[in-house]
């Protein structure tokens, strides 16, 4: 094949691209097409821009999703209820239990469960954190608490997924879509949205729960897998340059303009965007993940200890994506299930995993701190419901599902530091003032990054489509 001095074939010269060489050509791609969900660069703004812009001037640009999969207990971290010690061994109050529905104990026969955790007081917020987070226990005039949160999905899956996505089966865009659709990203050579994972498995829902449901398939999330290859299929084969995958891109850019123009479809500009990132990341994802260059005092800060994959390392890792771009980071932790099964999980497998996250939580907050990217950086870190104060019993004792109160913190981006809001009663059944919804904490985030969330929208099968249903509203008092 004779090529052109100027890489990008014209018309005249796409008959002479010869079947065997466009196959050859095409095995240069697959890595691209492997990236195809990595788009939202150029996506950006498409529902913003209708109205000029942002609704309103943002807070945040970069959303840290820090999630803790299988439900945190709030009574054994955040929520100490010296009632509740008192009433250890009780049956609970009548009227809270009536009609209630959870995953596994029966509550007629349920009883009141104080927690063996020490707490104090921290910081001049005098925020209460129990012994198992010492280094949470640190930062907490940096953090904001909800201790009032409540979602409508009692078992991890659906609630994972509407924790995500606003609603509890699959097929709705997840927040980190939505941000993508909506502001698009600050990076060029990243995807906008980046998922990492760590823990003995993925978190329950899987795919869905980073999903673009109904949005066009470039704003859902990219999985990082651990190690130097993040993406699988990113480098060019043996024996293939550079300048010649950079021909290939650019052929299959102008072939794929001929297309769209004469269809009119518009996820031929998708394909074409993919291939252009993924010959970008070739050269910046395998360089982001590599951590070696960061200076040991603060890969120690963190807890990294050698290079096997962990929470620590994606901490790092979610830092240096933001800072080099991308919109939305979220990472997921598992193994946080903690009922009264083969081992008593309140003992040593919850402090396994409080030592799992606890410092390199604290270390990713300091981090970003002292570069001044908390500043317009949201954190959140919580689980998808929390732990009830009745105690359930199997080989050892534990504590089910529970969808009426529990804890989760933010940080950064526009929120209120060394603040607690909401207040939840004297057993932490439920709140008593300042309740959060699944709903709301999503209206609250988008109101962050400058989105009215009524306004935020995608019309799908005859209805407009938003990331809090027909419901929400912004927590204002958690606005700095």
């Amino acid at each position: 094949m004779t090529r052109q001095n100027d890489p990008r074939l014209d018309l005249e010269s796409q008959h002479r691209l010869r079947r065997r060489e466009l196959l050859r050509l095409g095995g240069l791609g697959l890595g691209a097409l492997a990236l195809h969900p990595l788009l939202a660069r150029d996506g950006l703004a498409e529902q913003l821009q209708a109205h000029g812009g942002l609704h309103h001037a943002p807070r945040a640009k970069r959303l840290i999703y820090l999630h803790m999969a299988g439900a945190p207990s709030q009574f054994e971290l955040f929520e100490p209820k010296p009632v509740l010690q008192e009433l250890d061994g009780q049956a609970p109050p009548p009227s809270l239990i009536a009609g209630k529905r959870f995953a596994f104990i029966d509550p007629q026969r349920s009883k009141l469960m104080g927690t063996t955790r020490a707490f104090a007081q921290h910081g001049e917020s005098g925020a209460p954190v129990s012994e198992l987070l010492p280094h949470t226990a640190k930062v907490v005039d940096h953090l904001c608490f909800l201790r009032g949160v409540r979602t409508n999905e009692i078992n991890h899956g659906p609630a994972k997924l509407f924790m995500n996505t606003g609603f509890g089966q699959f097929g709705r865009p997840s927040l980190g879509a939505w941000l993508s659709f909506g502001i698009g990203s600050e990076a060029d050579d990243l995807p906008a949205f980046v998922v990492l994972q760590s823990g003995n498995r993925g978190p329950r829902g899987g795919a869905p729960l980073w999903g673009n449901g109904f949005l066009p398939p470039r704003h859902q999330g990219t999985p990082f897998r651990p190690g130097p290859e993040p993406v699988l299929h990113l480098a060019n084969p043996e024996g293939v340059s550079r300048e010649e995958q950079r021909e290939f891109v650019d052929a299959v850019t102008q072939l794929n303009g001929i297309r769209e123009q004469a269809t009119g479809d518009q996820e031929i500009a998708a394909r074409t965007a993919a291939y252009e990132l993924a010959f970008r990341m070739q050269a910046s994802a395998p360089a982001i993940v590599d951590l070696s260059g960061e200076p040991e005092s603060v890969r120690a800060e963190y807890g990294i200890e050698d290079e096997r994959p962990s929470f620590a390392r994606n901490c790092l890792l979610a830092r240096r994506l933001v800072e080099r771009g991308s919109r939305v980071v979220q990472l997921y932790h598992a193994d946080w299930d903690h009922h009264g099964d083969a081992s008593n999980h309140l003992g040593e497998p919850l402090e396994a995993r409080c030592r799992e996250v606890d410092q390199a939580s604290a270390a990713l907050i300091n981090d970003l701190a002292r570069s001044g990217l908390l500043e317009d950086t949201l954190v959140v870190w919580g689980g998808e419901f929390g732990r009830t104060p009745m105690s359930e019993v199997r080989l050892f004792t534990g504590r089910d599902h529970h969808i009426d109160a529990f804890t989760l913190w933010m940080a950064g981006g526009g929120v209120k530091a060394g603040h607690s809001h909401g207040v939840t009663d004297e057993i932490g059944y439920a709140a008593v003032e300042g309740e959060v919804h699944v709903h709301d904490l999503h209206a609250t985030i988008l109101h962050l990054f400058g989105i009215d969330h009524e306004r935020l929208t995608f019309r799908h099968q005859g209805r407009d489509f938003r990331l809090t249903d027909v419901e929400g509203h912004v927590v204002t008092d958690v606005l700095a």
